[in-house]
């Protein structure tokens, strides 16, 4: 890794898009009062830790250092949850991108079964702290993986028996008529309900986690977007506009709005735009109860239902810097195929978000170089890996290593061409993926 590295000149994604001083106009956000702003980071500073980065990773490694007894920093370029921790389809789901039983042929039962337990403790981690720290986040539990070919269908039943056979964990296999009874769409031949997944309202519980890591006593600085990252010969230099940092270890935690910051993350770390629009109160609603689902496609759609019976629609991801100019069309376009007689509702709130996917789409997280830790790419499961990164890295910096061995253990290489053209290789490939999910997936219901 390079001893210095220019933000202003390759993170691309923080300034494409939305204003750095305030979050997005999104559904949660409206839902929320505005929260006071954090200060800016200011003068020579010194930690053990310094976080780049104030999103789920970033303060969850950043409360539990803290509560070790380390003094820690944590640096947002933007606003507290301004990213994809506080954008995202606020879906909790089980597992990691891999079949379990696909992790078990290539890293063995027994460290699948880790890997397996370390999703479940994430899990349960984050309920709690929901119950306990933001019960207005309104915790809802029950995640449909909905099949949209006879394939699809037969590959969820194999990994459904396989997980209750090897980890005693039940689910619900659904039928078509099961699944049109359930959240009221046709497009589907059939679906597991995960009963132990779960949704709920993210923004509220990142912006939660940073309130209580700053009880622990970390210090959280908001419009401090870091500028040079250098390694010193014990400790690392850590450079804003006016401030700078003095910290003996680091934790990048940008995902995929700074994923150039170094080389390791760089290679392994790819940033992609992903969608999501909010209907108006819909009469009659699609649901008979409330559910949040995930379906089979490439470009996963991924929608609930809240209180008041609008549809919460995701859908749709674009693989340059900016987002589209009409955000709630590309998203109808999604939900049209899904629910055509909804096709012309009001869309209330539409917004975009920059997330990040890995090679393999599992998470990376590493010890890139002595004392400096990365974690993201989370391809879609960040709301309770996250968190649970964070954690692990600050459990190895109190000499508590486990969970951060397991975690590292998950297979992320680097990209043929590196830093700069592994991703726009990988972006291509995905961008066929996408192709291949409109030649081939039914274009509407059955």
């Amino acid at each position: 890794m390079g001893t210095r590295t220019s933000l202003a000149e390759c993170m691309t994604h923080l300034h494409a898009n939305d204003p750095l001083d305030r979050h997005p106009q999104s559904y949660y956000a409206h839902l929320l009062p505005a929260p006071k702003p954090w200060p800016q980071a200011q003068g020579q500073m010194t930690a053990d830790l310094c976080v780049i980065g104030g999103g789920l990773t970033g303060l969850s490694a950043a409360l539990h250092a803290s509560q070790g007894g380390l003094s820690v920093i944590v640096l947002e370029a933007a606003r507290v949850g301004w990213g994809a921790s506080g954008r995202s389809g606020g879906q909790i789901g089980s597992g990691l991108n891999w079949a379990q039983r696909k992790l078990a042929h290539h890293l063995g039962k027994a460290t699948a079964r880790a890997i397996w337990q370390e999703t479940e403790t994430a899990k349960a981690w984050l309920y709690e702290f929901i119950a306990t720290h933001v019960p207005e986040a309104k915790l809802q539990y029950g995640i449909l993986n909905a099949a949209l070919t006879r394939g699809d269908v037969e590959q969820s039943l194999e990994n459904t028996r396989w997980i209750a056979d090897h980890y005693g964990y039940e689910t619900q296999v659904l039928s078509q008529d099961e699944v049109i009874g359930r959240i009221g769409t046709r497009a589907y031949l059939g679906g597991v309900l995960d009963p132990g997944a779960g949704f709920c309202h993210p923004l509220a519980v990142t912006l939660a986690l940073g309130q209580v890591a700053r009880s622990a006593d970390a210090w959280i600085y908001e419009r401090s977007e870091v500028l040079r990252l250098d390694r010193q010969k014990d400790h690392w230099q850590v450079t804003t506009r006016q401030a700078s940092v003095k910290a003996r270890t680091v934790l990048q935690a940008t995902n995929g709005l700074g994923a150039q910051l170094t080389r390791a993350s760089g290679a392994r770390i790819l940033p992609l735009n992903n969608y999501i629009a909010v209907t108006e109160p819909l009469d009659p609603p699609p649901m008979q109860d409330r559910l949040a689902v995930s379906d089979s496609r490439f470009v996963v759609n991924y929608f609930w239902q809240t209180e008041d019976g609008r549809l919460l629609y995701g859908g749709g991801e674009s693989y340059g810097r900016r987002f589209p100019r009409d955000i709630a069309a590309k998203v109808r376009s999604n939900l049209a195929r899904v629910y055509p007689y909804y096709a012309k509702a009001d869309i209330t709130h539409a917004w975009g978000g920059t997330l990040a996917v890995t090679p393999t789409r599992l998470p990376y997280i590493a010890q890139a170089s002595p004392g400096l830790f990365i974690a993201g790419g989370y391809s879609g499961h960040g709301l309770a890996l996250a968190p649970h990164a964070g954690r692990a890295v600050a459990e190895h910096l109190l000499g508590h290593p486990e969970r951060f061995n397991t975690l590292a253990a998950l297979p992320v290489q680097a990209l043929p061409g590196g830093r700069f053209l592994g991703g726009l290789i990988t972006n291509a490939a995905m961008a066929a993926g996408a192709l291949g999910d409109w030649l081939t997936r039914p274009k509407g219901p059955r």
